[in-house]
Order: C-alpha cells, then structure tokens, then sequence
C-alpha cells in the first residue's frame, strides 16, 4: 500500500497513513491522493483494522498543493476531491493527528475525518484567496457545517491563520492538546476507538455526514468555479507573488 511519498502501517487494530513530504510540509500532488486514497480503501476493508490514523511526517500536517511561479497544480482539484469523498465513505473511523500546519486542501482533509485531534498551536489556514482561488475538496462544505456562515466566510475570505486550540473553541475540529501531550493524547484517543464497536461506528459516522453535509453539491460549485479561477490573471499573479514572497498586485482579470 505504501508509496514513494505515503507510508502506510497496520499495527493490530489501528492503521496508520502517513504523508512523507515533509521537506514540503506534505503538500499533496495527485499521486500522493490517490495513494492515500487506496491506502483508505484497503485498511478500511480489513476487519482486523478498527481505527485509520491519517497524519504527516515532519513539521506539518499537509500544506496544500505544491505552488510553482506558472501556478498551483490544478490536478488536485479532482484528486482531493476523491479523498476527501473516500474519507467521508469509510466504515472504519478515521482520525486525523494534526501536529503541524493543515493548508489549503491539508484543512478539508482533516475535517472529513471523523476526529480531528490538533496541537494548540498547530494553524489552519484557508489560504486560496491569497493565490486568487476559491477553497476547495469541499472545504465550503465542511468548514461551513461545522462553525457557522460568518466565521467559514471569515476564513475563506481573510485566509488567515487560526490556531488549532481556536479551531477547536470554534467547533472547527473536534479537539486540541498542547504539543507536549499530543502524542500521549494521540496513542490514548485511538486505542480507545481501536476498542468500541465497530458496527455502531460505522452507523452512526453514515447518518451524522448524511444530517450535516451536502458535500456533493459543494464540490461541483468548486470544481466549476475553481477551473474559472485557474485560467485567470489573477491567479497567475497569486502563484507568482508567493513563490517570489510579495504582495500580489489583483486586477480582477
């Protein structure tokens, strides 16, 4: 299951996907989905496994897409959006260990997982609008079903950067622990899911989705608007700028 930039590990009950690229903070490209989402796949068919822990290596947790001055890698759209789908669809629970930064696609990752346990001062970023784009592997969706209209436009619109312990106050993700007991917390929160049952997991993660999301309907906006977005003037200039580390000059071309 394991790829150049995904490990993937089964120890007894609890898998573990972890993206390796860490010299980029796991920004994600269309392989490294699509291994994930095999990786997924298969752990989630395995009835031995009662829990998937999905994670990064090194510092962060997942970037977003990789950035070059011609562009964002617009081959992750459909990507990401299959992962996140994937993630949504597992029977087994899925549980995401943020220790490091969640951007861009990284954020809607975390947030299709069933639980999301963050450090405190890990961030999460919807920076898109800093690159003219639109947020997008249902991040609309998402962000918007669990804390509200006004703070979900907050984050798409400003991109700014709001601490793993906030996101939690918010409701964004379901918990936070300073860095020095993330991994005790970690190990604690899934050898606990490791040991429920699995069935009324499988149940109950089905109806809560199908109450609180139209992730479908989120990601066919995305997909058309984010394709628009691609081919402009601005997003050129949004690539550019950050690669280059300045201020981007938007025209609304």
């Amino acid at each position: 299951m394991s790829s150049a930039r995904v490990r993937v590990e089964a120890d007894g009950a609890i898998g573990r996907i972890t993206l390796d690229a860490p010299e980029r903070l796991n920004a994600v490209d269309p392989e490294m989905c699509a291994a994930v989402v095999a990786a997924l796949r298969e752990l989630d068919a395995d009835p031995a496994v009662r829990v998937v822990a999905l994670t990064g290596a090194g510092r962060g947790f997942c970037s977003g897409a990789p950035l070059t001055a011609e562009g964002a890698q617009m081959g992750v759209l459909e990507a990401g959006a299959e992962l996140v789908r994937t993630l949504l669809g597992t029977t087994t629970p899925v549980v995401a260990l943020v220790h490091g930064v969640a951007a861009g696609i990284g954020v809607p990752m975390a947030l299709a997982c069933d639980y999301a346990l963050v450090a405190d001062e890990a961030p999460f970023v919807l920076a898109f609008t800093r690159i003219g784009l639109m947020p997008d592997g249902g991040a609309t969706a998402l962000v918007t079903a669990a804390v509200g209209r006004a703070r979900a436009m907050r984050l798409a619109l400003t991109g700014e950067a709001l601490p793993g312990a906030t996101a939690a106050q918010w409701g964004l993700v379901a918990e936070s622990v300073p860095a020095d007991g993330f991994d005790a917390r970690a190990a604690e929160l899934l050898e606990s899911f490791a040991a429920g049952p699995p069935l009324a997991y499988a149940e109950t993660k089905a109806a809560v989705n199908a109450a609180g999301l139209d992730v479908e309907a989120a990601l066919a906006l995305e997909d058309a608007g984010q394709r628009r977005l691609g081919a402009t003037a601005d997003h050129r200039e949004g690539a550019a700028a950050f690669v280059g580390k300045r201020r981007p000059e938007f025209t609304g071309h």
